[in-house]
């Protein structure tokens, strides 16, 4: 009991102490004599066309001791006029009791007939101690992804207490809206992971990304690659389509792959790792064969991604025989000034060390070619170049807290570490996405890259997209953006829409989201 009531003391003071230092300036109000509290902690999350459910909010009730059993009578919401009420199916609100997690909620009202004020009728009970509410909404199909979201909760209103102006424990912003691109059990399909995506020479959008059909584990396994296609914008999607397939089963499945856009001849390409039999990252071995290690399997389309040439094997042109696995990084590779193609790659030596490095072809595909290994124990990495003409290798690094940076001038012969290598970009040991936005030798006023991955050293969650507007060499707090605060998987890659506008595909858990973000929502400077 002692511990309660310590709990119930200082649970107040906490949430005061966290909206105090995220600046808030909004406070609630209560009746007076109230001894209770009301919160109202926003989520940072796209609202997704696909879901059901979509968290806008969770609302903290907290009565004082002997005042449970009183009714929760509604909520009073406003949807900002910025908002089209259109693309908004129904909001719902969901009560998981004293559980702080949504998984233990019930839905407990619903309202489909939209306004731009609203009272949501509740009608349930509140105990003494904290009670917590789920502020959710579903999306029309016909929903807008160039829109944003603003819903607020505004009062709450409690029987025999009155209405109570929640308490912002966060800054309120409008939400994105955004495609689950694919879900868990889609087609049949258990897990979609590994996320790549690349603009065509047409503006169509390319997404590939593993087909994990029995469980969400990586190869061996029975995995394809998968591809949809949008040629809007990511307004909407064409129906998944598999475009490499090794055979039946767990025996030859392909995966994590990384797509490539030649933009000299607009040949789309996509490379992949072959698993025969047990030859994933711990299976694979020495030497060339299917039998004794992983291949490096390529496919090609020559017609904007409507139809893809069968697979092709490089494998004896580009591994080293002494290495137990070669293959590529996961995401997206780049298509140079020089018409020079380039896709990340990574290698387990005779050792088993792994190193990050990269494969080129100087001939639009007919031939490719190694780099030597950056930096041990990295592994997926992503590159863009530079307007020095050198290649950067951002690398995701074993050691963990934060990336792994180097270049090169020579395409992998030779690398130097970037001054940037564990310090800048920080991570929990994850995949990454490093992309050029603009450049002053395309003509464009700034120099910009983009990078995206979870922002956490620890725990792969905050989906965040950050800018740099000095070729890699900083990445100013006031150009990131937080996308997405939840626990996920944490794969993310970016492609440029258009000039002025990021695409972004990421994982949830088992899901794969698709967000459109303007570049003026990023950059601050």
């Amino acid at each position: 009991m002692k511990n309660k009531i310590a709990l119930f003391i200082a649970l107040p003071i906490l949430l005061l102490i966290v909206s105090c230092c995220r600046k808030t300036s909004v406070i609630g109000t209560a009746p007076q004599g109230f001894q209770g509290d009301v919160w109202c902690f926003n989520m940072q999350n796209p609202i997704l066309k696909g879901l059901d459910v979509n968290l806008l909010s969770k609302i903290s009730i907290r009565l004082p001791l002997g005042q449970g059993g009183i009714k929760l009578e509604h909520l009073q919401l406003t949807v900002a006029n910025s908002t089209d009420l259109k693309d908004i199916e129904k909001i719902e609100i969901y009560a998981s009791g004293s559980n702080p997690n949504m998984a233990a909620a019930t839905l407990t009202a619903s309202v489909s007939d939209i306004k731009n004020n609203m009272v949501i009728p509740c009608n349930n009970l509140l105990n003494a101690g904290e009670n917590f509410l789920w502020l959710s909404c579903k999306l029309s199909p016909t929903a807008d992804v160039r829109n944003k979201l603003n819903i607020q909760c505004e009062k709450v209103q409690i029987a025999q207490i009155g209405a109570i102006a929640p308490k912002e424990a966060n800054s309120i912003a409008p939400k994105y809206i955004g495609h689950a691109l694919r879900l868990k059990n889609q087609d049949n399909i258990h897990t979609t992971r590994i996320p790549g995506i690349a603009t065509t020479n047409n503006g169509t959008l390319i997404a590939v990304y593993d087909n994990r059909y029995e469980h969400d584990r990586d190869l061996p396994a029975n995995v394809d690659v998968g591809m949809s296609r949008s040629t809007d914008g990511g307004l909407t999607w064409q129906p998944m389509k598999v475009i490499m397939d090794m055979g039946v089963g767990a025996t030859d499945g392909i995966g994590d792959p990384s797509v490539l856009v030649d933009k000299q001849t607009g040949t789309i390409w996509v490379a992949a790792l072959w698993s025969h039999g047990n030859r994933g990252w711990n299976g694979s071995g020495a030497g060339m064969t299917p039998d004794e290690t992983g291949q490096f399997i390529l496919v090609k389309s020559e017609d904007d991604g409507v139809t893809w040439s069968q697979p092709m094997n490089i494998t004896p042109s580009v591994k080293n025989p002494s290495w137990r696995l070669f293959f590529q990084g996961p995401g997206m590779g780049i298509s140079m000034r020089d018409g020079s193609l380039v896709f990340p790659a990574q290698y387990r030596d005779s050792t088993g060390m792994p190193f990050s490095t990269l494969i080129y072809s100087k001939n639009h595909g007919q031939t490719w070619q190694t780099g030597t290994g950056a930096k041990s124990n990295t592994t997926e990495a992503q590159v863009v170049e530079l307007n020095d003409g050198s290649i950067m290798l951002n690398m995701r690094d074993n050691r963990g807290g934060s990336r792994s940076v180097a270049t090169t001038k020579d395409f992998g012969k030779t690398w130097a570490e970037h001054p940037t290598s564990r310090t800048a970009l920080t991570e929990p040991i994850c995949m990454a996405s490093i992309l050029r936005v603009a450049s002053t030798k395309n003509g464009d006023a700034k120099d910009i890259l983009a990078f995206s991955n979870p922002n956490d050293a620890k725990e792969r969650k905050n989906i965040t997209i950050k800018l740099s507007l000095d070729e890699g060499n900083t990445w100013l707090d006031k150009n990131q953006l937080l996308i997405d605060e939840r626990v996920c998987y944490g794969y993310s890659c970016m492609t440029m829409i258009d000039k002025n506008t990021i695409g972004l595909l990421y994982e949830g858990s088992r899901d794969l989201y698709f967000v459109r973000v303007p570049l003026k929502d990023v950059l601050k400077d």
